[in-house]
């Protein structure tokens, strides 16, 4: 005879609301990389949003293109070291012993156009919306009118985000990307934020537009892990090429190189096909490729534009909701994205 013929079934009932309770409560304790957004935040409080920003945008791309990839990447850098909240926008205090995110190692090569962009997007803003919307949702809003400006998806931006109150230099190193970074280490930090291989990939391929310094890739051209020569899984076209601008020692710190040789300033699958060709610019791109769990994904994503708009799309929405701040204990709205409210 079965236990449940002496349990009532009220029993059952109340056992089975406890276990999605404390489910739903596991659920959110053990992923807070996840916080509700919603396309229509503003919808009241500052109809107009998008369009306000879509005015600086458009006119930046106009006098500055590497305004997109810059901005681009900024969001990357923002949403990737405690959370998409404009903590990255901050200014270190002067006097102060402890350095704010935008001013450690790592990010000492982010552009000052993005920064513009921000800045005077924010400023627009608030003249028709004083206080109401975040740095952070600019941040978002811009990157994606960026993608779009470059040929890229246009896809629906989420928002809701509060600006973070904390920044510090500390935290980036660990949460950012290497030039050389592998695979393992790849993965492990993408899913540390909540990101799938898919993601990485996807992300991965906002590479198709941008620069890098020399100093990323340096030793790929003369001594690929510590071997004095130049990295096999490079091609001996681009390597000859890549050797004339960047010197082994004394060159030029400020010299730049695309990361997509063949379509530099278009937002587009060609990155994938470099990837298949050896035309990687980092260590950490053509990684990409050779591996065999990300091999496929890269393929995939090359063959078809239509298909790398769609995951890279779904993978800014998913970055773009990580450690999201609601709230005034942990978040506030900046009236200036470089300070803090006193």
């Amino acid at each position: 005879m079965s236990i449940s013929m002496f349990m009532p079934s009220s029993f059952f009932t109340t056992t089975l609301i406890i276990l999605l309770v404390i489910s739903q409560s596991y659920s959110s304790s053990t992923s807070p990389h996840r916080h509700p957004l919603k396309l229509d935040f503003y919808s009241k409080s500052c109809p107009h949003v998008e369009q306000l920003v879509g005015v600086v945008t458009s006119q930046q791309f106009k006098e500055s293109p590497i305004s997109a990839p810059a901005t681009i990447r900024l969001f990357f850098h923002d949403c990737f070291v405690q959370g998409c909240d404009a903590s990255i926008l901050i200014s270190t205090k002067p006097g102060s012993g402890a350095l704010a995110e935008k001013d450690a190692q790592d990010n000492k090569h982010l552009a000052v156009e993005a920064f513009d962009s921000i800045n005077k997007a924010k400023a627009l803003v608030e003249s028709k919306c004083p206080g109401v919307v975040s740095c952070a949702d600019i941040l978002a809003i811009a990157a994606r009118d960026f993608v779009h400006l470059a040929g890229g998806p246009y896809y629906q931006v989420k928002t809701g985000r509060w600006d973070g109150k904390i920044s510090m230099a500390s935290k980036v190193s660990s949460n950012i990307p290497r030039a050389n970074s592998t695979i393992d280490e790849l993965l492990k930090l993408f899913a540390s934020k909540g990101l799938s291989s898919q993601d990485l990939v996807a992300l991965s391929g906002a590479h198709t537009i941008g620069f890098s310094h020399c100093e990323h890739f340096v030793r790929r051209l003369y001594d690929y892990q510590g071997t004095k020569k130049a990295d096999p899984a490079m091609d001996p076209r681009l390597l000859k090429a890549l050797k004339m601008s960047c010197s082994q020692y004394g060159g030029n710190p400020e010299v730049v190189v695309p990361f997509d040789v063949s379509t530099p300033f278009a937002f587009d699958h060609a990155y994938y096909g470099n990837l298949e060709n050896k035309m990687g610019l980092l260590a950490t791109d053509q990684a990409l490729f050779s591996d065999p769990r990300t091999r496929p994904i890269v393929q995939s994503l090359g063959s078809n534009k239509q298909k790398f708009f769609q995951a890279f799309s779904e993978a800014m929405d998913k970055m773009g909701s990580i450690e999201v701040k609601r709230g005034n204990k942990h978040g506030e709205r900046r009236k200036e994205c470089s300070q803090h409210i006193q």
